[in-house]
């Protein structure tokens, strides 16, 4: 190999390896809602026809955009799920992407999962792409729960 080989193939890998750290870093961190579609996602209220009629939470709700060949989204399902049952008043509701494609669009979902946390008005506050940890969920509903 000649020493130019060898430098494209060493700044490739550092490429690389540089994407990927950073990829780690966001995968799953649960952040503020951001702007969307040119409003901000705050104040986009989501509402029972939106989430395919299922109702929200009392205090909080915690929405999944799955599919079906995604392995991420069974662990989130189920730190989801037991966030929703440890926390009186908070819905955990599942999507499929793939049926609910107006939505997806409309939120800007580009992979799963993605988690949204919904306050009891539908708005929302935070959002990952990624399967969130446990700790970083309760910590996002506390936020979204008025104390």
């Amino acid at each position: 190999m000649s020493m130019t080989g060898a430098l494209i193939a060493a700044a490739v890998l550092a490429a690389a390896t540089l994407f990927g750290l950073l990829w780690r870093r966001r995968d799953g961190v649960l952040r503020a809602g951001r702007r969307q579609n040119g409003t901000d996602a705050v104040d986009t209220a989501l509402n029972p026809d939106d989430l395919g009629g299922a109702e929200l939470g009392e205090k909080a709700t915690l929405l999944q955009f799955s599919s079906a060949f995604c392995a991420p989204c069974r662990a989130t399902r189920r730190v989801l799920g037991e966030v929703a049952e440890m926390v009186d008043g908070v819905a955990h509701i599942e999507l499929d992407a793939e049926a609910h494609l107006d939505l997806v669009r409309r939120l800007n979902v580009i992979r799963t999962p993605t988690v949204l946390v919904l306050d009891a008005a539908g708005r929302i506050v935070r959002r990952a792409s990624g399967a969130p940890r446990k700790p970083d969920v309760i910590a996002a509903l506390g936020e979204a729960i008025p104390t």
